[in-house]
């Protein structure tokens, strides 16, 4: 297999200005004050070498597998808060790595990094359930600020001041990450929270394919809006099973999340 391409080295005054930023900000930490266990999954030691260099000045522990068995592996025995992960490994794919993972109801924020960069893979990566995909050669500076978003939305440390936002008998906790219908618990992944939470936020308000790409992954997909339908069919099958529904399509237009009649 040939080399993956290496963090990009940008000496630039933006380069500078944007470390210096990173630099300020306050450090992340698991709600108990524990440091943030990150698994990162790649078969080139150069590339682990110095993301887990990066990633221990935020004061974080990195958990390195150079497989996919051994991803699988360290993610039973050490349960990290995200996983960086590469598409192309040496015994399998990481996109069956995640497949693994979310059948077995891991919740966990998945970051793609990976040489594999047209928009089709971009979809796939986000169809099997990873939360971001980042493309090599790339910004140590960026990686960890990616990261850093995805650990505050999966951890809610910092609540706004409704902290439960409530349609109907659907209730979501930004605090504690908790999604409630009537009496019964919901577990969802971080781009589902994500995109329950704007349906949240707009009740009785019908959202776009194109708003809700723009608020919830902040991508342009050129008019590839499937990554959008794909995500309302997996909430419907967690919020409106067996249920009343409370997710509608309004055809020709986009979704509205309305409280059961």
């Amino acid at each position: 297999m040939p080399p993956s391409p290496s963090p990009s080295s940008d000496p630039s005054a933006d380069s500078v200005r944007r470390r210096a930023v990173l630099a300020k900000l306050p450090r992340i930490s698991r709600l108990d004050g524990s440091a943030i266990r990150v698994l990162l999954v790649d078969d080139e030691a150069t590339l682990t070498n110095l993301v887990s260099l990066a990633l221990s000045y935020e004061g974080w522990l990195v958990d390195v597998a150079h497989t996919g068995q051994a991803a699988l592996q360290s993610y039973r025995d050490n349960r990290p808060d995200v996983v960086i992960l590469d598409i192309m490994l040496p015994d399998t794919d990481g996109l069956s790595v995640l497949r693994h993972l979310r059948s077995a109801g891991s919740t966990t924020p998945t970051l793609f990094l990976t040489a594999r960069d047209s928009v089709d893979d971009r979809i796939i990566g986000l169809t099997v359930g990873g939360d971001d995909y980042m493309t090599k050669p790339f910004s140590l500076e960026e990686l960890v600020a990616r990261l850093r978003g995805l650990l505050r939305r999966a951890v809610q440390a910092v609540p706004d001041e409704q902290v439960a936002l409530v349609v109907g008998n659907l209730t979501l906790d930004e605090t504690s990450y908790q999604v409630r219908r009537g009496e019964t618990d919901i577990m969802l992944t971080t781009t589902e929270f994500d995109l329950l939470r704007f349906f949240m936020r707009n009740p009785m308000r019908v959202l776009s394919r194109a708003q809700i790409l723009d608020e919830v992954w902040n991508y342009d997909f050129a008019g590839r809006a499937s990554i959008v339908d794909l995500y309302v069919s997996y909430l419907r099958k967690k919020i409106d099973a067996e249920r009343t529904p409370m997710l509608h399509t309004v055809r020709g237009v986009g979704y509205m999340l309305r409280p059961a009649e």
